[in-house]
């Protein structure tokens, strides 16, 4: 055989860091994304899809060079037509993009939408962390009230609580522009005392984002980080007021939350609130969504200065903690007994998908048979008919939860 021929009968598989979703992940995906689209939905968030690919620029603006996407884990290249592009590595960008694209920056009033789909970050895989991954997020325009912080803080909480996941609230503040700078210098004054021991990331990022340096998960950084100042003690009276009346709200709604001073998140356009939801319950990558305030966004990617807030869940992370609702609804199976049967049966199984999920089988089978697939499938329904149910007008039903067997005249069914 030539080497032509051995290279064409080769098995293609999946990339590295990439799958497909199929079977029981795809139920709870699909299931993650229909409720908590619904929760979004009655938030007052309507739907938005960006696309896949986008202009490298717009994530060197927006997420920020100094951040580990923009200079360790995009998907970028040069197409055909010269342009320098990328495959999104997050989902914010992309949605202040389509903002300021379609003016709405200069239109005035306020905009929430959400969405959901695949991203893309070329990083080490691990459990919980793959180089295409699905996030699910809402973003939310010319609002600057806190209390679209604690409300945003509180769809988060309904989304998580509806799937049965546990969680702990992290909270910090992240300043503005006229407290962040004088924070910046006392950190970076602290930081160059034991810059030597810090390591290569936290070293580049002194210089570019220091902030950014209390975010390391390096052990010895953080052990080094342990004295270093705190920015909510070097908030201005605004940020400071607007922390405080976020503490106040999400205490009387009962919400419980701890005060995290290095929680800086991991993308350069934050500012005041940032917030992580984590579990105990999927070891070292615990974050399973967070969030914040980025009120200058809009204007770094050349809109009008506009307040923005919005958070991100990744979804493969959350999967494996979701918890299915077990009031199970109708799952339908068709079953013909002989090939006599089958027209009816099609004719039963298109108008019941009008209000059922419904599955057909088209080869005759015996009952023991049929039960078998239905079951493999995940139906809850079994319905049967041959040419003795047919002649009297009757289909032959079973539920398989309760056992209760039925023959039900073919008009009522």
């Amino acid at each position: 055989m030539s080497n032509s021929e051995q290279k064409s009968t080769k098995t293609i598989q999946s990339l590295r860091g990439m799958k497909d979703i199929v079977n029981e992940e795809s139920t709870l995906f699909t299931y993650f994304i229909e409720n908590a689209s619904k929760i979004a939905k009655n938030y007052g968030f309507s739907y938005l899809e960006t696309p896949l690919l986008e202009e490298t620029a717009l994530f060197k603006r927006s997420v920020g060079e100094s951040s580990d996407i923009v200079n360790k884990e995009m998907y970028q290249f040069i197409d055909k037509g010269e342009n320098d592009v990328c495959l999104r590595p997050e989902g914010t960008a992309g949605v202040v993009r389509h903002f300021v694209e379609k003016k709405l920056d200069r239109a005035g009033g306020n905009y929430k939408w959400y969405y959901y789909g695949a991203m893309f970050r070329y990083e080490r895989p691990q459990k919980g962390r793959l180089r295409e991954f699905h996030q699910f997020g809402c973003e939310v325009f010319g609002l600057q009230s806190v209390y679209e912080d604690a409300n945003i803080i509180m769809l988060i909480r309904e989304i998580l609580e509806y799937f049965g996941i546990g969680f702990t609230l992290k909270l910090n503040s992240l300043g503005c522009v006229e407290c962040m700078p004088q924070y910046k210098n006392n950190l970076v004054n602290h930081l160059n005392s034991f810059k030597s021991e810090l390591c290569e990331d936290c070293n580049r990022r002194v210089d570019t984002n220091p902030i950014r340096v209390l975010d390391c998960k390096n052990e010895k950084c953080q052990t080094l980080l342990k004295d270093a100042p705190k920015i909510t003690n070097s908030l201005c009276s605004s940020c400071d007021s607007d922390f405080e009346k976020l503490k106040e709200i999400l205490d009387f709604n009962k919400i419980n939350y701890e005060i995290d001073s290095n929680l800086v998140r991991g993308l350069d356009y934050y500012n005041k609130t940032a917030f992580e939801f984590v579990s105990n319950e999927i070891g070292a990558q615990s974050a399973i969504a967070g969030g914040g305030r980025y009120d200058r966004l809009v204007e770094y990617l050349g809109g009008k200065s506009t307040a923005g807030i919005g958070f991100a869940i990744g979804i493969e992370r959350l999967l494996e903690l979701v918890k299915m609702n077990k009031e199970q609804k109708e799952f339908l199976y068709i079953g013909v007994l002989d090939e006599i049967s089958l027209n009816k049966a099609f004719e039963i199984a298109i108008k019941k998908r009008k209000t059922t999920k419904t599955y057909i089988e088209y080869t005759p089978r015996g009952f023991a048979k049929h039960f078998g697939i239905a079951e493999k499938l995940g139906c809850n329904i079994v319905a049967l008919i041959g040419e003795k149910e047919l002649e009297n007008g009757i289909i032959y039903t079973k539920n398989l939860n309760t056992k209760e067997e039925n023959n039900i005249i073919l008009e009522d069914f």
